[in-house]
């Protein structure tokens, strides 16, 4: 997974183990940087994977 790579709300869920609706109130509550774009998500996957690295420390 390139750093730069974009990726889609549902493959974001995916590697977070999360329903798309959490991803998407997370992204709104600015917990997880994301951009919405004529009703569609696009994150960043390295932003993606610091989330998901911090989110394992908080388990």
């Amino acid at each position: 997974m390139s750093t730069s790579e974009k990726l889609s709300l549902e493959k974001v869920a995916e590697i977070l183990e999360l329903k798309p609706v959490t991803v998407k109130r997370y992204a709104r509550e600015g917990l997880l940087d994301g951009e919405e774009s004529q009703g569609t998500w696009v994150f960043e996957a390295d932003k993606v994977m610091k989330f998901k690295e911090l989110q394992s420390k908080l388990r």
